[in-house]
């Protein structure tokens, strides 16, 4: 008779397994919690306890660890010393392993459970089974994902093939490496103080351990699809999530059709399944519009925004930041920070655009939508002004990792009487009230923009952005090209440099193009030089203290 161990925290389709199991002829071995179950469902169940003949003790941490249980799941038997030793010492083999972990990870999710908490979630006899079992997977099936239990019912009804063990084996391995992934995830969040263990709150910077800190970053990716293909067709390209990365509060997730499991809560309502590109847009438009309080849109291309504007309705704001490019906004990506209602819906589908994408999206703008039927429609509880996250890119067949940038120094409004550290006057002029309201509106959006930036803003939407120039003069040249040729003006205009200027000559050029203000975070050998020219042309100019660079 075959013998099959099941120890699972996670008991979703463990009766029909197990009944399956024991139609087919299996003997079902199980641990205290899966036994029970079992047992109420009507299964014969030998115990662990009367294989080892030793009792489950220390609040179950010690059961399974076991060479009763360990020898019959690694004695190969092809092995026949393999075989001579299990019967010498009595031990039957197994031949299936189903286990799934302690669910540490939901602990985890949690940033108010208690340290010791977190540590009683940490499994270590699960894995031991897991790693054991696909060690030897020629001989024992492992299964770790309830989702697997249809298709090893229908493998048994036949011979299970040496690719379905193999596929089990890597699928086992790589989810003890998340598990181990996720731990030592978490446990770089908590700090020793006073002889107590404390998680760190992501929310409050001042007790808040970066990533970074660690010497080695302990990441798994979970696929969540595959693309259809990358930046260019002759690419393939996949989508993947972090591990362990949690979305938004899922009491305030909103509605939708498909479910893009586990990836920040993307739910595709309509349209065609994103592109690489579009997701690139997408998060870069989210971006933007999440830098506001007042209802915000975003249009981007080419991860670069294109028209950014706040209104006193979300659809006000769409049609300003439209209106601010309109022949750049053509197949764009668009953001909003709030619901798209029916108004905004309208005014969405008079223009030509690839995707939208919205905190959630109104009953009465569905059928609006559905005007456009390749138009997606995506909604997410995605917050990117998260200070916790952390940006990864490939290079030299290496990884880069930085904390995200956030200009955190616009969080709060400027005004003559309150500016936040680090923000000060340079200049004999200062700005005046409606200045610091559009230089503090223009500062959040440059740091969006790819370097080298120079934009020009009012204080309620960009009106020429120059973008991804290899010097700040032809930045300037670019938005001026842009506004002369959309018929805006930028006379009374402010300006924003995402970096100092080297010269003066970029700030001649912005004076030229008609701004009567402009931030910059300073720090240049010349900064005299352009302090003194911005006096000259009578500019009020304010430094920041920080650059953004984005490249």
């Amino acid at each position: 008779m075959p013998r099959a161990l099941l120890s699972v925290s996670d008991k979703a389709g463990l009766l029909i397994l197990a009944h399956g199991l024991a139609a087919r002829g299996f003997e079902l071995v199980a641990t205290g919690g899966t036994s029970r179950v079992l047992v109420a469902g009507g299964l014969a169940v030998t115990s662990v306890s009367s294989i080892t003949r030793f009792p489950e003790m220390l609040d179950g941490r010690v059961k399974t660890l076991h060479p009763a249980l360990h020898g019959g799941i690694l004695g190969r038997r092809d092995r026949p010393d393999h075989v001579a030793a299990l019967q010498q010492h009595g031990i039957a083999p197994i031949d299936l392993v189903v286990v799934n972990l302690y669910p540490f990870e939901d602990a985890a999710a949690d940033s108010d459970t208690p340290f010791e908490t977190l540590i009683e979630e940490i499994d270590i006899g699960g894995p031991s089974l897991v790693r054991a079992a696909a060690k030897n997977f020629r001989d024992v099936l492992v299964i770790v994902d309830p989702r697997d239990y249809d298709r090893l019912l229908e493998a048994l009804d036949a011979t299970p093939t040496l690719a379905f063990r193999f596929e089990l084996m890597r699928k086992a391995f790589a989810h003890t490496a998340a598990y181990d992934a996720a731990i030592a995830r978490t446990l770089g969040e908590v700090r020793l103080e006073d002889h107590r263990f404390e998680r760190s709150r992501a929310t409050d910077p001042a007790h808040r351990r970066s990533a970074l800190d660690a010497d080695r970053i302990a990441l798994t990716l979970r696929k969540v699809r595959d693309l259809r293909y990358g930046e260019n067709p002759h690419q393939r390209a996949a989508w993947y999530r972090i591990d362990g990365s949690q979305g938004s509060d899922p009491r305030v997730r909103p509605p939708g059709q498909t479910r893009w499991a586990g990836a920040a809560d993307f739910r595709l309502l309509q349209g065609k399944e994103p592109s690489f590109t579009n997701l690139l847009d997408l998060d870069a438009a989210c971006a933007i519009a999440l830098e506001f309080e007042a209802p915000a849109a975003a249009v981007v291309k080419h991860t670069n925004p294109c028209g950014v504007a706040i209104g006193a309705s979300i659809g006000e704001a769409y049609e300003a930041a439209r209106d601010a490019d309109s022949v750049a906004a053509y197949g764009g990506i668009v953001a909003l920070n709030r619901p798209l209602d029916a108004a905004a819906a309208e005014a969405v589908v008079s223009t030509f655009i690839e995707a939208v994408i919205a905190p959630s999206v109104d009953e009465a703008a569905l059928p609006v939508l559905a005007r456009k039927k390749n138009l997606r429609v995506v909604t997410t509880g995605i917050d990117v002004r998260n200070g916790s996250a952390i940006e990864l890119r490939s290079v030299l067949d290496g990884v880069l990792a930085q904390e995200r940038d956030l200009a955190i120094e616009a969080r709060t409004c400027w005004t003559a009487a309150s500016l936040p550290d680090g923000v000060r006057v340079m200049t004999r002029r200062h700005p005046s009230e409606s200045e610091w309201e559009a230089l503090r509106f223009a500062w959040r959006v440059c740091a969006h923009v790819k370097s080298n930036a120079v934009i020009f803003t009012s204080a309620r939407r960009t009106l020429a952005i120059g973008a991804g120039q290899m010097s700040r003069v032809d930045a300037v040249r670019t938005a001026l090209m842009k506004a002369n040729e959309a018929n805006i003006g930028l006379s009374g205009s402010v300006a924003a440099s995402d970096a100092f200027f080297p010269f003066r000559d970029g700030l001649d050029a912005v004076a030229a193009a008609g701004a009567t203000a402009i931030v910059q975070p300073g720090g240049s050998v010349r900064d005299e030089e352009v302090i003194a020219a911005a006096d000259e042309h009578a500019l009020a100019m304010v430094f920041t203290g920080r650059r953004h660079f984005k490249h």
